[in-house]
């Protein structure tokens, strides 16, 4: 039955589609019956009361039908607003409906059309009483329309230019009726049951055609009976690939299994001037027990900004070259790999052992020289941005691979770095703190360690929120700070999506506080433009305490670690995304002194750019800003997914659906635990799933 099902087959060949129809669905990302089965409704309306106009009430939404008498264009003189009036009745009486400054539906609209409106309804006393729609809902009817598109609770579907919601109700009612018996069921029986699920063939029919009992507030919130079974699919499918993929590393990939005898650990525990958090020496046993095993160790470390990451992965590393091996740790930007150059290695250097730097913008004879080092093993930790992933880069022997920052990578580039060794251990570490839900679909393959605790005598980051004529309050702040010897940064405004303009805003802004506001300290100046040699400098001059005030581009969003600097201002903080906010303010507040950020904005400010920066103010955890950050953004552009080569949900909403994805996750574990490779027959359904709809995205299931 699975094969017979045309789920793969292109809409140009169904009934009155075509080419030309077949292009433009091609723009909602419609290519198959699949897709187009699963392009669900985003909102439903309901029609199933017409009403005579006669019959209307002021201040109700109501829907009418009614006939086109008159339809005109007026512009007001003062406002210069431009309003199409349109006159409609259904023999009970006249209704108008106004649009403002959409003269285009002049043309729409014809004398004699039957037309379907719906709106709140206004009563107007100038020139006469008479009832007015605003702006209503509209839809052109055929004489003879039947009730799909009235009378009922109807379907609202994304649109694009020449193709409607209208017209992909009647493509959709027309493919149901000739095909949604024969869709093939995809979940294990016992699953169906254990739920109440309805039937799959069901499920698609209800949530584009809902039964007019079906209460509309469910529909809209996503939560029918339908809604639910096919966010269920969706979710048990991908936990189900990961499942495939954590089994497929775990048995098919063997690793090293290294000696993690304490006392390598116990030489650089001593060279540190404090001692771990519970949290750091907990993930740390985790890391232990992985590396010491037979498989490939696959693990995440989360932490907020602060929590001390980095030491944990030190020590991580000491076991692995210890053991024989070289470590690669690649970093996201040149600024990042520079600073975890400098920091580790003075540690190393001290246990006697080799770190090297190895970015795109090295001289050609030194570039090579290291890269000469790398494969003959003269070096044991290689710290790098991408060119750690160049053909050129070979590895005497790579035994752990440790990934900062991974959301600004690409699974690719992941894999690219890993493939360079014979099976090495991954540790991926994160700045950026992922909700669960969102951890659980990104990450489902890995094992997760969160460092949930920041080290002892750290105050949280005092946040304030000025605007722009409250720009030299924040200034005062600033120069107070100075004088009591400690240092500040000051971030420039992110200027579209060109390096050169934000480069240009950078020299602007330090030339403006050198000459204007801070003559009298020393203000440097820091961007990624920049060669690697200014970089360091300007670096180590910052961290030596003889520069006062950095100006610096988004470079420094991570990576800088300057105890002394305990006052963060960004300015045009409304341009900025609330997750890239946080981790601008996590530069601060790394030593023992309050620290203070300063977000600086200037209106216009959306909507959405207020709540995050309200957010801002309002806290400094980590997890309670990303969990923020997902609702605002949502889940497709939240943390990069459309790169993290996981695929995209068209139906489930990882905020709404937690319940949902909790019990997906743990029933697709379960059966790929008992079922193997899903070759077996009644897997078969689950497996077609999964290599057709996320095909190139679920590589994975090669392992199997």
């Amino acid at each position: 039955m699975e094969k017979e099902f045309p789920w793969q087959t292109s809409v140009q060949y169904i009934k009155g589609v075509g080419p030309k129809r077949a292009f433009l669905l091609g723009k909602l990302n419609i290519f198959t019956f699949e897709d187009l089965l699963y392009f669900v409704p985003f909102r439903y309306e309901d029609r199933s009361e017409i009403k005579k106009i006669a019959q209307v009430e002021a201040g109700k939404t109501e829907t009418v039908v009614g006939e086109v008498m008159a339809v005109s264009l007026t512009e007001t003189p003062r406002r210069r607003m431009k309003i199409v009036d349109l006159a409609i009745s259904d023999a009970s009486g006249v209704l108008h409906a106004k649009w403002f400054n959409q003269q285009y539906l002049k043309g729409y609209f014809k004398k004699g059309d039957r037309i379907m409106l719906s709106g709140q309804i206004k009563a107007k006393t100038y020139g006469g009483y008479r009832l007015e729609m605003e702006s209503p809902i509209y839809e052109r009817l055929d004489q003879n329309e039947d009730s799909l598109h009235m009378d009922r609770i109807v379907p609202v579907y994304h649109e694009t230019k020449g193709w409607t919601s209208k017209q992909m109700r009647t493509l959709m009612r027309q493919v149901l009726e000739r095909y949604v018996a024969d869709i093939p069921e995809m979940l294990p029986f016992h699953l169906i049951l254990k739920y109440q699920f309805s039937p799959l063939s069901e499920a698609i029919a209800q949530v584009h055609f809902p039964d007019k009992e079906t209460k509309l507030h469910l529909l809209n919130d996503g939560r029918s009976r339908a809604h639910r079974r096919l966010i269920f699919d969706e979710l048990y499918l991908l936990q189900t690939g990961l499942a495939l993929r954590k089994k497929g590393i775990r048995e098919k990939i063997p690793g090293i299994a290294f000696d993690v005898d304490e006392r390598f650990q116990k030489p650089l525990r001593k060279l540190l001037p404090f001692l771990l958090t519970d949290a750091q020496e907990r993930v740390l046993r985790d890391i232990n027990l992985d590396m010491a095993g037979a498989h490939a160790m696959n693990r995440l470390i989360q932490g907020d900004v602060g929590s001390g990451k980095t030491i944990v992965a030190l020590l991580s590393i000491l076991i692995a070259i210890k053991n024989g091996y070289q470590t690669a740790l690649m970093a996201p930007t040149e600024i990042l790999a520079v600073q975890h150059f400098l920091s580790l290695k003075g540690y190393l250097e001290s246990l006697r052992k080799t770190v090297v730097l190895l970015t795109s913008d090295m001289k050609k004879k030194q570039k090579e020289d290291t890269i000469e080092q790398i494969a003959t093993g003269h070096c044991d930790l290689i710290i790098g941005t991408h060119s750690l992933i160049q053909k050129a880069v070979k590895f005497k022997k790579l035994g752990l691979v440790v990934v900062d920052e991974q959301h600004k990578f690409g699974v690719l580039q992941r894999a690219s770095l890993v493939q360079k060794g014979l099976r090495p251990d991954l540790l991926i570490m994160t700045a950026t703190p992922i909700p669960r839900t969102l951890a659980l679909t990104l990450y489902g393959d890995l094992n997760i360690s969160v460092i949930d605790a920041s080290p002892p005598g750290r105050s949280p980051i005092l946040t304030s929120l000025y605007y722009g004529k409250q720009r030299d309050r924040a200034y005062r702040q600033i120069e107070k700070e100075i004088q009591r010897g400690r240092q500040a940064f000051v971030v420039c405004p992110l200027v579209e999506e060109s390096e050169k303009l934000d480069l240009k805003a950078a020299m602007e802004m330090f030339g403006f506080f050198k000459q204007e506001i801070f003559p009298d300290h020393k203000i440097g100046l820091l961007h990624g433009k920049m060669k690697r040699e200014e970089k360091e400098s300007v670096m180590a001059e910052f961290k030596a305490g003889e520069i006062d005030l950095l100006v610096a581009t988004t470079v420094v969003e991570v990576g800088i670690d300057i105890p002394n600097a305990t006052i963060m201002a960004i300015e045009h903080a409304e341009r900025f995304g609330l997750s890239q906010l946080h981790q601008l303010r996590g530069r601060v507040g790394r030593g023992k002194e309050q620290s203070y950020c300063l977000m600086i904005a200037e209106y216009p400010i959306s909507k959405e750019g207020k709540r995050r920066l309200n957010a801002m103010v309002a806290t400094t955890d980590g997890f309670k800003i990303s969990e923020e950050d997902l609702a605002i953004r949502g889940p497709g552009e939240f943390f990069g997914t459309r790169q993290s080569g996981v695929p995209t949900l068209h139906i489930a909403n990882l905020i709404r659906d937690a319940d949902i994805l909790e019990a997906a996750r743990e029933d697709a574990f379960l059966w790929v635990q008992e079922h193997k490779d899903l070759k077996d027959t009644e897997s078969l359904p689950i497996r077609a799933f999964l290599e057709r709809k996320w095909q190139g995205k679920l590589e994975w299931l090669s392992i199997a």
